[in-house]
This record gives C-alpha cells, structure tokens and sequence, in this order.
C-alpha cells in the first residue's frame, strides 16, 4: 500500500480556468453597469439644462410689429428680427422641396439626424479638400435656432442632436419645416421665408416660382456670400446647385431643371427705404414703447393702425420742403438751414392726417410740431378775440387805434410803449379790422378789458396747456406754445366750439388678434357755437383782405390768421376749413430772425397753401355752418344794402349797440344773436 496518492492535476487545472473566466465575466458586467450608471448620470448631467420642446407647439417668434394708415396702408415697421409668419401650407410645394433638396434631402426618412447623409458629407468634403456639405438636418437646424447657441463646440452638437432626435417625435415633418422656414436667416435683416420673399422678390411667398425658391434655398448655408445683390454670379452657381439636387432627388425633371436655369432673377431694386412719415411713426413708437414696452413692440407683432392719411403726409413733406427752400434762396441762406413744421388734425374728430416735424429726420428727431415751444405772435390773437366776443363785445365794437404807454418796472424808464407791427396807427376801428389787420395796440386794450386771467382761462379750455404769461403781453403772443396746441385750439373755431382731442392711434391689435386699445373721438362743447362763429367769420376776411391773402387761390372758404414774433424769430399761418385744421411754423432753431420780409404771410403761408390745395382736391367746397341765433342783414359792414344772401352778421354792423361787457348770465348774451 502507497502511503501517497499522485494528485490529479487535470481537474485543478479546468477548476482555475472556470474561476478566471468567471472573474473577468464578473469584471465585464461590473465594468458595463458602472459605464452604465455612469453614462445615465452624466447623460443627465449633460442634458438636464436642456430646453422643454412643448413649447415649440405654440411656436410665438418674434415678428415685426406693423403700422398702417387710415386707409390700411403698410406706413413702417418696428423690429429686432424681421420675420413675417407663414404655414407651409400657404407656400408652393417647390418652395419646400428645394429647401429639402438643399439641407436634408433624407428628411422625410430619418428621425431627427441623418447618420448616412453625415457619413456622406465627410466623404464630399474629403474628396473635395474642404467643406463643401454639412452633415446637419433641417431639424438639427431648427433645435440649433430655437434653443443653443452658435457656438462650435462638440458638446454643443451632442446637444443638438439630442434635441433634435427629441424635436422629430414630438413634431410631425410639416412642424418642423413650419418652425425652420419662419426661423432660417436668409440676408439682408430677412428672417423666415416669407420676409426673405418680399426682400429679394418684392412678393409673398406664395407666389414664389422654382427659380426663384432655388434661389432663396441656396441661402442659408451662406446668405451674406450667396447673396443675389452683392454676388449674383455665386448666388447663380448656389441656385444651379439647388436645382441639380432637386432633379437627383426626383422632385422636377431635368428639362424643367434646365428651363428654370434659365430663367432670368428679377430682384427687387435695392434703395434705402422711404421714410414719408418719420416724425409721425417716431410719435407712434414713443406711445406705445411707453405703454406697453419695448419687448410688446418689437417682438410681439402688433398691427397698430393710425389716424394718417398717407397720401396727405405725402403732400405735407413736399409742401415744407419747397417752402423752406424759398425761404433759403430769397435770403440766399445755407440749404437745410431754415427748419418748419405741418400739423393736420381733423377738425371735427381730432384725427392726425398730417405730421412734419422737421427738415431731415435722418439729421433731427426733434418734433417741431409736438415738441417745441415758440412764441406764436399774432397767431395767438384769435383766442383773445374769441375770449372777448363771449365776454360782450361784438366784431362791431369801436376801439382806438393809437400810442399807449402802460407802467412796466421791466422797462428801463418803467412803462411798456408797445407798438404795430408797421408802426402805424389806424385811429378808431372796429375789433373786426383789428383781428383781420392783426393790430396789437387794440388786442392789447381787449386784453385790458376783459382781463388777463379770463383770457388765459379761455385759452386753456380751448386746448393750450403751455404755461401762458400773466400780463397784458399775452396779447403779442409772446409766451411760447406748441404747433400742436394752436391747431387743437383753432379747432374749437372750426368745429362749431367743440373741443376735440387730438388722437394718432384708432386701434392696437396683437398677432392674435386681441385688441389692446381702441380709441374713440372724443368731443367737448366748450364754447358757444355762436362765438365760434363769429371768430372763423371775421377770420375769413384775413385770407381774403388781411394778412393771409396769399392763400385766397385756394378758391374755398378758409379761415385763418397769420403770426410774426420780433425780429422774425418765427412766421405762423394757421388756416381752418369746416374739415381740416392746418398749422405751419417756419423758424431757426437758434431763434435767430430770418430777414425783415419774412412774416407768416410770406414765409408759412405758402407752405400751408401747397400742402391744402392738394389734401383737399377733389373734395367738396365747404362752408362754415351758421348756428341757430345767427342773423343775416341785407346790408355790408357800413350798412349800405347788399343783394339778399350777401349781407353780413347782424353783430357785424359798424354802429350795432354792443352787448353788455361783463361776464353776465347766458340770456344777457342771446340779445347779441337774436
């Protein structure tokens, strides 16, 4: 018996290998499960600051915000992007196959990223030596606009595609292209393919042709160096490449890809866009900037539709220049040196039609016609006069004419010895002569009768809301005023002694069509029709012996009156019809006089008489409405008959008894009229 026994070595030596095997299997699954667990958590880590996709089912760009006249004319746009909306279901077929051929000709069969169409790619760029093809699809595109950054970075593209792989599933393929074609940049400020259309083509997008889609889908990769305007040959060889790609992908035939080569590029002519209404949108954007924020403004996409009548404004802006061109060549000053302003109100709603607030806005954005504040002179005589008519007086009354000398401690002998504009004296006349000869010395003593107070009270219901001078200078218009003002107030006169509110702005609408204001006319009767009345009567007789018959060849009844500051600092020619209400402004502004001959009968009155001839063609002539009380005399000023119909007023007569002077009860007034 062997006390030993030989050790079987064989089954040793399969029990370690099994062990070992074991130990790597163990190691493989440890090894997978951490790079899983670790994959899991940094993949979270990675994409937790991914953007939610929902929200690209209520797709809200930011689109241009649009303004439009009173008859829904497109006046200008506010934007940070401009992008106007459009569905895909609106735009030609060939609009969307030619993007599709261009970016992604697999779209329709892959899931969001393209691995064949990348590996292809890389094979292109290699054969060509550079990079000729991207390997990004539409809808990696469109999670790259919507929510990265641009960016080259290879953490940026995992993101991208994560994304888009996210964006595919949850969005059909016509969402998709909806998001990519309003989003893509395509030049020239254009984004989105509707804005690119009217860019490039002055056209929609649903009126586009093959040639011309070929033409926008060669864009994106590149549209500042395939631009059409500034590299037609490249655009060209792009458009060519858009179409072949078109062809191999078998959306149009090759004959049809070679007729659409062919095919001349009408491009829209490049020129700077016309500002016809500069001031007046520059008013718009401040109001609504003001009230509703820049980012409603310029992002939300807002229809803001305006009192403007664009036709108007256009005769407003050619009116201003040639008249300040006059000025300057009959002084032989500088050209662009003489400044003015137009203001148009409606007066019987108080409707802007008209706004010019300036010579160049490109150069000034300051608003002569809302903003600056300039003695009026004589222009502001008639709210004096109309003060006085509801005081008592008539256009009959008798007042002196002649040299007066009032204490003033400001002087330095301390009295005031203010004077004509002619410095001439015309004795006894009539308040009527007084306002049509814009005499100062008789509107000062009116101002002395009915007392400066009242008259500053009157002027204020009447729409002035600058702060006026508490003395009798107030009568010379020395306190400064807004073009704006004088024209709400001479509306009063026109309108029948109804005051009403100046408005830009009829209605506010957002992209979805909620209304965000709308505003109503709004009308106050301030003053007694009657007093209104008299006023734009004598004030016809300006234009037609007076101050302001340089505008007469209008051939229709007009009311009006001129102004003049000292040394010609500043000419005024505000002008009334039952309709419209006109003012014109003409000055430095340094305030320096421009020439002795310069009053507002020369230098604003032709202004104002180019600008109406035109805004009231081939409209009805109208007459002032007379108010009940009114009655008609068959007799002239000096009470020698007249034809029935061609009398005056009877509180026009030269020797009527005036009404009481003092501030009595209306039924004291009603003797006046009858």
């Amino acid at each position: 018996m062997k006390l030993f026994r030989k050790k079987n070595t064989k089954n040793h030596g399969t029990a370690g290998k099994g062990f070992a095997l074991l130990s790597i299997f163990l190691l493989i699954i440890t090894i997978v499960l951490v790079l899983s667990v670790a994959g899991a958590i940094g993949y979270y880590a990675f994409t937790m600051d991914l953007p939610d996709i929902d929200a690209l089912k209520d797709y809200r760009p930011s689109i241009s915000s649009r303004i439009y006249d009173d008859k829904n004319q497109l006046i200008d746009e506010f934007f940070l992007e401009d992008r106007k909306l459009v569905r895909v279901s609106e735009v030609p077929k060939v609009v969307v196959q030619a993007f599709v051929a261009a970016e992604d000709s697999r779209f329709y069969e892959h899931k969001g990223l393209d691995l064949h169409g990348i590996f292809r790619a890389v094979v292109k760029n290699i054969e060509a030596g550079q990079i000729i093809q991207g390997g990004s699809t539409i809808t990696q595109q469109v999670a790259k606009m919507m929510y990265l950054s641009p960016e080259r970075k290879y953490t940026r593209k995992f993101k991208e595609a994560i994304l888009a792989y996210k964006i595919d599933r949850y969005l059909s393929k016509d969402e998709i292209l909806n998001l990519y074609l309003n989003q893509i940049y395509l030049g020239h400020g254009a984004y989105g393919i509707e804005s690119a259309s009217l860019a490039y083509f002055g056209k929609s997008a649903g009126e586009l042709q093959l040639h011309e889609a070929a033409l926008l889908a060669g864009l994106p990769k590149a549209p500042s160096n395939y631009s059409p305007f500034k590299h037609y040959d490249k655009a060209k060889e792009r458009q060519v490449y858009v179409l072949t790609r078109m062809m191999e992908d078998g959306y149009i035939t090759r004959e049809t890809m070679e007729k659409s080569i062919a095919e001349p590029i009408r491009l829209r002519p490049v020129k700077p866009k016309e500002k016809i209404a500069a001031y007046f949108v520059e008013n718009v954007r401040r109001y609504v900037q003001e009230k509703y924020g820049a980012d409603v403004l310029y992002k939300e996409g807002l229809s803001i539709y305006t009192t403007l009548d664009l036709n108007a404004q256009r005769y407003a802006g050619d009116a201003v220049q040639r008249g300040l061109r006059e000025v300057e060549q009959r002084n032989k000053y500088p050209a662009g040196l003489v400044q003015g302003a137009l203001y148009c109100m409606d007066a019987k709603t108080g409707a802007i039609r008209a706004m010019v607030g300036g010579r160049d806005f490109n150069k000034s954005e300051f608003n002569r016609a809302t903003q600056s504040r300039r003695q009026p002179g004589s222009a502001f005589k008639p709210l004096i006069y109309t003060a006085a008519f509801d005081k008592g007086l008539t256009p009959a009354t008798l007042f002196v004419d002649a040299p007066i000398e009032l204490e003033d401690p400001s002087q330095e002998d301390g009295f005031w010895r203010p004077k004509n504009f002619d410095d001439e004296f015309m004795g006894s006349i009539t308040v009527r002569t007084a306002l049509v000869q814009s005499r100062n010395i008789v509107t000062i003593k009116i101002l002395q009768e009915i007392g400066v107070d009242y008259a500053i009270s009157y002027a204020m219901n009447m729409g002035i809301a600058s702060p006026l001078a508490r003395n009798l200078a107030l009568a010379l218009g020395v306190s400064g005023v807004t073009l704006q003002e004088l024209v709400q107030a001479y509306g009063v006169i026109a309108n029948e002694g109804r005051k009403v509110t100046p408005y830009f702005i009829k209605k506010i609408v957002d992209r979805t069509g909620n209304v965000f204001e709308e505003n109503k006319i709004q009308s106050e009767q301030v003053i007694d029709p009657r007093i209104a009345f008299m006023t734009s009567y004598v004030m016809q007789d300006v234009v037609i012996s007076g101050t302001g018959t340089r505008v007469k060849s209008i051939g229709r009844p007009v009311a009006a009156k001129t102004g003049t500051t000292n040394d010609t600092r500043d000419a005024w020619f505000i002008g009334m019809t039952p309709s419209l209400v006109t003012g014109v402004w003409v000055g430095f502004d340094q305030e320096a006089s421009m020439g002795a001959q310069e009053v507002g009968g020369r230098a604003a009155a032709p202004i104002w008489l180019y600008f109406m001839e035109n805004a009231l063609r081939n409209t009805p002539v109208e007459s002032f409405p007379v108010p009940p009380g009114i009655v008609f005399m068959n007799v002239n000023a000096q009470g020698k008959p007249v034809a029935p119909g061609k009398g005056i007023p009877e509180a026009f007569l030269e020797g009527a008894t005036p009404a009481d002077k003092t501030d009595g009860p209306k039924e004291d007034k009603e003797d006046l009229f009858r």
